[in-house]
């Protein structure tokens, strides 16, 4: 630097035509582990010159006419010691310092800034706080997203200050940069997207089949029809099947977890790491069945209870051999210790219930069983009972008659001494009702899946003490000579001698399976995760993030797009662990779909 420049440096920060800037980002990282080849090459690329460039954007001067009324922009600037910053053992933080030329009286006060990424990976950028900025402090910007290589953008990666403004609020050097921005996460609703796009589009629920497998393997398309409405879940513009244009094709590997997502949707490096082994125990547990294949005559089923408590007490022991072999192989080293005990023993072994670790038939009683409605996975169903006996909202006119058959004398003697009235009226009356979301397919259900249920109602009655009993339980099959003939249904009552007692336990049995599976369908699938996908996109498509409503609601929504997305891979896809764990078996989604309707 010449004696000229090293004067013109001291002036310009005399008269307060310089600004400090602090970066703070995460070099790319995966699982806590450093990527080699990402820090070696963005190295290589810095010994070229190739940065990291800033450019602010003035919030309160334009720039000339011609440039669409946006805010002036300073002269790129440098982060400083790249290559002094090595990318951690296990993710962390980085601080870089940037110094921006920015004349007050010429720019005014930053609002935005533009930042390109010239090396060869992508980065987390988490912050930039510009410090003592003349007539106005220091100027923080929230940034927490991925930067990626500039040559992946079709625009440039902006950023706003933290600061929150309506659209009509908006000032006016930064309107032009803040529709652009929405435009951008819009997208043009066409091709394939990649890690790198930033855009939330809309789909329908096209990618659960896979019938190019197979017709037993197709699905029906969920979203968009009156018969299969659904919420609308993130595009990926997968290519379609070749079996049918409508669906979606799907990625094919079961641990394949390259699932489109905007990238600042997806799962931090540690959630990732934690989601992965937890998904592959549950992958494993799920394939129990096959496995115990290799050395039991009843592969579908338990044989006993003791076969259930051998899962808390011990595990199972696999019998070695090459399909043991290819599993283990398949699945990497730092999942595999997560979920294999170093001596190779106890795969499938869970965690002791607290309800059986002092009584192992506690929760066979009734207390138990209504406890659990309670203080159990899905007690958002149970209702308070209005009308004796329940009727059905199931059209007569295609299921026949679907009132419940339960009567007065079945349940008068359990009331504590009142009768059904009173206890109505003092409000001591509930039920569990899962007869009209099954009913619809419950022939299909019994006739074409390997699975055999009811629908069910579930009378309870609340006493003194506060804890819910169970009082009836209705099981109902569809008429043997058609739906419109209506149902054939048998009620059971408490016992806890003989034959009867077997029957009642069988009975609670059916409704804590119906139960289970209508919450992790409804309950817990369809109205907290995909009732919630479209509002992450419409929010991300319509509300910049400099509106208030988006810096409202954006904590609430996080993780929610990437963990439907691996749900849709893992989880609720045909044939998936959803479907051959639950009662709907294959019509799971499809049940869901017309469940949604209401």
């Amino acid at each position: 630097m010449s004696l000229g420049e090293i004067v013109d440096a001291i002036i310009g920060k005399a008269d307060g035509k310089n600004v400090k800037g602090r970066i703070i980002l995460m070099k790319k990282n995966f699982l806590g582990f450093t990527d080699i080849n990402a820090a070696v090459g963005d190295e290589v690329v810095d010994f070229f010159g190739e940065k990291v460039s800033i450019q602010l954007i003035s919030g309160s001067i334009h720039d000339n006419p011609e440039n669409g009324v946006k805010g002036k922009r300073s002269n790129p600037a440098y982060l400083e010691d790249w290559l002094t910053h090595i990318t951690p053992i296990i993710a962390g933080e980085s601080s870089f310092s940037v110094t921006f030329d920015w004349d007050h009286k010429e720019f005014g006060v930053p609002g935005a800034f533009i930042i390109k990424n010239f090396h060869l990976n992508e980065f987390f950028l988490k912050s930039l706080t510009l410090e003592d900025v003349p007539n106005h402090g220091n100027i923080h910007f929230v940034c927490n997203s991925w930067v990626y290589p500039s040559f992946r953008y079709k625009s440039d990666r902006i950023f706003f200050a933290n600061q929150a403004y309506l659209p009509s609020e908006t000032p006016e050097p930064l309107r032009k940069y803040r529709e652009n921005e929405l435009v951008t996460l819009r997208g043009d609703g066409t091709g394939k997207l990649e890690e790198w796009d930033r855009v939330y589009d809309y789909a329908y629920y096209n990618d659960l089949g896979d019938p190019d497998k197979g017709e037993e393997y197709a699905r029906p398309i969920l979203g968009g029809s009156s018969e299969y409405p659904y919420p609308r879940r993130g595009r990926t513009g997968r290519e379609p099947t070749k079996t049918d244009p409508n669906s979606e094709s799907r990625i094919p590997l079961l641990m394949n977890l390259d699932i489109y997502v905007p990238r600042d949707e997806q799962f931090g490096h540690l959630k990732m790491s934690d989601f992965l082994t937890f998904s592959l125990k549950f992958t494993v547990q799920s394939l129990f069945p096959a496995f115990k294949a290799l050395f039991d005559n009843t592969p579908n089923e338990f044989d006993s209870f003791e076969d259930v408590l051998e899962l808390y007490e011990g595990g199972i022991k696999l019998p070695e051999g090459p399909l043991l072999k290819s599993l283990i192989d398949s699945i990497p080293l730092e999942i595999l210790k997560h979920v294999f005990h170093s001596d190779g023993e106890g795969l499938f072994k869970f965690p002791t219930p607290q309800v059986i670790r002092e009584d192992k038939t506690a929760w066979s009683t009734d207390e138990e069983f209504g406890r659990e409605m309670l203080a159990g996975i899905n007690p958002v169903l149970i209702t308070r009972l209005q009308e004796f006996p329940p009727k059905s909202n199931l059209d007569p006119n295609i299921y026949g008659n679907q009132n419940s058959t339960i009567t007065r004398a079945q349940i008068e003697d359990k009331l504590d001494g009142l009768t059904v009235d009173d206890a109505i009226k003092a409000n001591m009356l509930f039920i569990l009702n899962h007869h009209d979301i099954i009913m619809p397919y419950l022939r299909r259900i019994n006739v074409t899946t390997n699975t055999k249920t009811y629908a069910s109602r579930t009378l309870l009655f609340l006493q003194d003490n506060g804890t819910l009993k169970p009082l009836a339980i209705e099981l109902s099959l569809p008429h043997p000579d058609g739906d419109q003939f209506g149902t054939v249904s048998k009620v059971y009552t408490p016992s806890d001698q003989g034959v009867e007692s077997s029957i009642w336990q069988l009975a609670k049995g059916y409704a804590v399976v119906n139960d289970s599976g209508i919450h992790e369908l409804v309950s817990h699938w369809l109205n907290t995760h995909a009732v919630i996908e479209p509002f992450v996109i419409a929010t991300n498509r319509q509300l910049s993030v400099l509106h208030p409503i988006h810096k409202l609601l954006l904590p609430h929504f996080r993780d929610t797009m990437n963990i439907n997305a691996l749900a849709r891979q893992l989880l609720i896809n045909s044939d998936g662990i959803i479907e051959l764990t639950f009662f709907p078996s294959k019509y799971s989604m499809e049940m869901s779909a017309v469940v949604y309707k209401d």
